[in-house]
């Protein structure tokens, strides 16, 4: 049976700082939109949240505030999971309280460049060990390669664990050849929003958004009327918000969406190093774009 809690939008959402700490107050009001804006599940300390320049503790605490607020309104899936020393990511899972954490995101092991047959093997390290079902990311952008639509199926049918995976290759003919061999109860979703409507349409079942941080409503009501086959509407709404993508990964994620979120007044655009806030150029540029969009 599908996992249908996760059909639809996911949004990976922001860490907000203020001089340098976690701003909480914006985190509890970044949650309340978003869940009214429509969307199914959130996503947190994902690479959207700036895991990488956290410490265990600010995670935790951000974890701990987001179940706070949620209050099971929707589910929340922890993205905060991943690392190129399996054994490490194991331990981390192992130690981990999961109460209130429906599902983990994990991206495919980064840096290191390992074969299709080691990273199914560490994915099923991660399986041996995680009490909560387990999302699938595949993101050869950030890890710099690619898990193919074989060994997806290959984990799909290994264990009953594996539920779902976040594809971001923008590869519709991988997509194409997920859908068609994975297991019916196994679902695909997009993991870049500029190809969340043709991966729909290919068979995907949704996406876990950047966009989705600022525009909840348009983005969840893009992917509602696509699940619906409604395209004509899903295009309209896709044309509409287009533009905004640009901007938004001008400067790297999550500098665009921080600087839309700031423009839309939820929190500073601040972010940590190495990454560094949008310049005043594209600052204009992105507000412009996101104004318009809005009216």
């Amino acid at each position: 049976m599908m996992h249908t809690k996760y059909i639809g939008t996911g949004v990976a959402l922001i860490t907000p700082f203020r001089n340098g700490k976690v701003d909480f107050n914006a985190i509890d009001k970044l949650i309340d939109y978003v869940i009214e804006g429509g969307i199914e599940y959130l996503v947190m300390l994902g690479s959207t949240g700036e895991t990488a320049t956290l410490n265990a503790e600010e995670a935790r605490e951000i974890l701990d505030a987001a179940i706070e607020k949620v209050a099971d309104r929707v589910p929340i899936v922890a993205g905060n999971f991943a690392g190129n020393n399996t054994l490490g990511v194991a331990k981390q899972i192992e130690n981990f309280d999961f109460k209130g954490i429906s599902a983990i995101l994990s991206s495919s092991p980064a840096y290191v460049k390992p074969s299709q047959e080691g990273i199914y093997r560490h994915y099923m390290a991660l399986e041996a060990v995680s009490p909560v079902p387990i999302i699938i990311y595949n993101v050869p952008g950030r890890t710099q390669s690619n898990l193919t639509w074989n060994t997806t199926v290959r984990l799909a049918e290994a264990s009953p664990k594996f539920i779902g995976i976040k594809e971001a290759t923008g590869d519709l003919i991988q997509t194409t050849r997920i859908v068609k061999n994975k297991p019916d109860n196994f679902f695909l979703t997009s993991g870049d929003d500029e190809v969340t409507l043709p991966m729909i349409s290919v068979g995907g079942h949704g996406g876990i958004s950047v966009i989705g941080n600022a525009l909840p409503r348009h983005f969840s009501d893009l992917v509602r009327a696509a699940l619906k086959g409604d395209y004509a509407t899903a295009r309209k709404i896709n044309e509409d918000i287009y533009d905004l993508h640009k901007w938004l990964y001008i400067e790297g994620n999550p500098v665009g969406i921080k600087t839309a979120m700031e423009i839309l007044g939820f929190c500073t655009n601040e972010v940590r190093l190495p990454l560094h806030p949008i310049s005043r150029e594209n600052y204009k540029s992105l507000e412009q774009t996101l104004k318009a969009i809005l009216g």
